[in-house]
């Protein structure tokens, strides 16, 4: 659930100018996440979150520097923690996960914007990816199961 929460809060920065903690655990309860202001503030210092200048001159929350591989790393994270198999139906890439983890890892792959995928749905434990046409699926199957089995090793 942690890694989950963890994924849902890097989206919910990413897309909307949050301010404070009690602003991201608003967030966080309106996504179906139960959190104090306690956990948000835990979850603050593992993620490295830091705050920074608003063109308006308000400040909101971000990934602490290098945050392109610094959330890769954590994308791949939850991607290996939620995988169960994958295969493909014509234009979509459908994944299954580990039971609750289908929507933190649609949200990671969402956020690593590949070409080859235009959106996913996720429930529980299914992720439907869609692609332009069938061969676009397939090609992010490989780029998936490619980025899975390189980071085993580590």
């Amino acid at each position: 659930m942690k890694l989950a929460r963890h994924s849902q809060i890097i989206r919910l920065i990413n897309e909307y100018d949050i301010e404070t903690q009690e602003e991201l655990a608003e967030k966080l309860n309106e996504s179906g996440f139960r959190v104090t202001q306690a956990t948000v503030s835990r979850d603050i210092r593992e993620l490295k979150l830091m705050k920074i200048a608003t063109r308006d001159g308000h400040s909101r929350y971000a990934v602490f520097q290098n945050p392109d591989r610094e959330l890769a790393s954590r994308y791949i994270h939850v991607l290996k923690t939620a995988f169960v198999s994958m295969d493909t139906a014509q234009n979509l890439l459908v994944i299954k996960t580990v039971s609750g983890m289908a929507m933190a890892a649609a949200a990671a792959l969402d956020d690593m914007n590949w070409s080859e995928i235009v959106g996913c749905i996720a429930g529980d434990n299914t992720i439907m990816c869609a692609a332009r046409n069938s061969d676009e699926a397939l090609l992010a199957m490989a780029k998936l199961k490619k980025m899975l089995e390189e980071d085993s090793g580590s």
